[in-house]
């Protein structure tokens, strides 16, 4: 979730990604009350209840418009945050940035374009095979073809044997967005191994949100203008962009990373959970059993990265 699916630990071994903003060194201690674990999981239905209100605000201002909506929110607010310095960065920096941002916004309106047509828990299913697939590749170990038929398998649950339950299209989305999920997560390392601090996700926000603007008018035209959808918008920028950032990274701060991924690998439970609760999207024994599969996989290639030092599954904005 996807969703400007949370600054990721685009490298697990590091923790937390190089381009996530750091929370105050005074956060407040009802947050850090919860734990760590509970820090995590916090986010994670902070994510994906974000993801729930966006569905429901789509009939305001269509996909596109929502997702314009959420990004220039989520920039604004970075931006006023880390002040990123604009100068003295090379070519090299500023493409790379880019890339970053396209990526963003792309991961972003492929997996809105997705759950605007197929439940949630599904799309995040499907969206989560991106990291997974990398995470696979990175090992290159011959478990990894246990996980990788696990995945498999769920998948073909998901879709009943030929997706025939789920619109085709509303697939092929969701299996966008987990592709640019993946060059998200490379480009997120690359981003914060340039910027300091959190400036190069800052500069990649505002990249994708000018990117998403013409696009969002053009789908919602005046609809964007009306101070409802404009609050309702916001809130979904909150709950599933600038909440969760602090609340992992708070949880990273005592959490080990490895833990993190496993924890994150949730992420297609939580949104079946919500979709649930939000939308009254009930999944059948099938797509549950799928669900339980592609998480087993995840969790699966976790270990085993961590077995060898590399953990790469991060988390999703979604």
């Amino acid at each position: 979730m996807s969703t400007v699916n949370t600054p990721s630990t685009a490298n697990s071994t590091s923790q937390t990604s190089p381009a996530s903003p750091s929370p105050s060194p005074d956060a407040p201690g009802r947050l850090t009350s919860l734990g760590p674990v509970g820090l995590v999981l916090a986010g994670g239905i902070s994510v994906q209840f974000g993801g729930a209100l966006a569905v429901t605000l789509m009939p305001r201002a269509g996909a596109l418009g929502v997702v314009a909506l959420r990004l220039l929110a989520a920039a604004i607010v970075l931006l006023l945050v880390c002040r990123p310095r604009l100068r003295g960065h090379s070519r090299a920096d500023w493409g790379t940035v880019v890339v970053f941002g396209i990526a963003m916004g792309a991961m972003n309106g492929l997996f809105y374009e997705a759950v605007d047509r197929i439940p949630l828990g599904p799309a995040v299913t499907l969206e989560v095979l991106g990291p997974l697939a990398l995470s696979v590749l990175a090992s290159r170990r011959a478990i990894n073809a246990l996980w990788a038929g696990l995945a498999l398998a769920g998948v073909f649950l998901l879709g009943g044997g030929g997706f025939g339950e789920l619109d085709p299209i509303g697939v092929a989305f969701a299996l966008g967005a987990g592709a640019m999920w993946a060059a998200y997560i490379i480009f997120s390392a690359r981003t914060g191994r340039r910027f300091p601090q959190a400036d190069g996700l800052a500069l990649a926000m505002a990249v994708a949100a000018l990117l998403f603007l013409p696009l969002g008018i053009a789908e919602a035209g005046t609809r964007l203008l009306d101070p409802t959808t404009i609050a309702l918008g916001s809130a979904v920028a909150v709950l599933s962009s600038v909440l969760p950032y602090t609340l992992e990274l708070l949880a990273l701060r005592r959490l080990p990373a490895s833990t993190f991924a496993i924890l994150m690998s949730l992420e297609p439970a939580i949104a079946a959970t919500a979709g649930f609760l939000v939308l009254g999207q009930s999944l059948a024994p099938a797509q549950a059993a799928a669900i339980a599969l592609v998480i087993a996989a995840s969790i699966g290639a976790v270990r085993t990265q961590i077995g060898r030092g590399k953990a790469t599954l991060p988390n999703g904005d979604r």
